[in-house]
């Protein structure tokens, strides 16, 4: 059975939905973060030295990093939602894996951390608040008609890209992004995601 270690408030709900979607058996250890700092508890950093979430243990194996996690999960139990190795698909999916955590993620932290300065941060905002738009707005038109992001289906690429999508629209961005929008609720629609949901506490 695949343990997860689950912090609240965190990208983690991204690996419940993923296990729920593949029906696998898994049980989740939660974590609370610290209610004044907002970091992770001193238990969730005895298990990997950057306080690190999601973790899973996988085969007696400790696995960090959300995209090597979904990766890791789906070679061995989900290839369905992987495009075939060697397609165009294939390509465009490895790149959003990636985009998800390396470009995505770097904008959002950034407004989150400047925003506890107040005042001092000000100066910062504008061009934080330019590359926020630059990229809901990437998100917004690599969407597929079908509303997600390479397959015409769900795919890992869209289990990633939830949380970077769930923010935007956490940010009051619906209007100015009206794909994303639909991309999010159909997200929060699936019954998968409703148990993972409920499974990782309810945040």
């Amino acid at each position: 059975m695949i343990r997860v270690h689950h912090l609240n408030r965190s990208r983690s709900l991204r690996i419940l939905w993923l296990l729920e979607e593949l029906d696998l058996p898994y049980e989740v250890m939660r974590y609370e973060r610290d209610a004044e700092t907002g970091l992770a508890p001193p238990d969730l950093c005895a298990l990997h030295p950057l306080g690190k979430s999601p973790l899973i243990e996988m085969s007696g194996k400790l696995i960090a990093e959300s995209g090597a996690i979904v990766e890791a999960v789906c070679a061995r139990h989900g290839a369905q939602l992987v495009p075939d190795p060697g397609t165009d698909a294939y390509l465009q999916h490895l790149e959003l894996m990636h985009y998800a955590e390396g470009s995505a993620m770097t904008p959002i932290l950034l407004n989150l951390y400047v925003s506890r300065l107040g005042e001092a941060g000000e100066p910062l905002q504008p061009r934080i608040q330019a590359e926020l738009a630059n990229h809901f707005g990437y998100m917004e038109t690599v969407l597929r008609p079908s509303g997600h992001f390479v397959l015409d289906d769900l795919s890992a690429a869209d289990i990633m890209l939830s949380f970077p999508a769930e923010i935007a629209m956490r940010m009051g961005r619906a209007e100015a992004f009206p794909k994303l929008a639909g991309f999010v609720e159909w997200v929060r629609a699936r019954p998968a995601y409703q148990r993972a949901l409920t499974r990782g506490g309810g945040d």
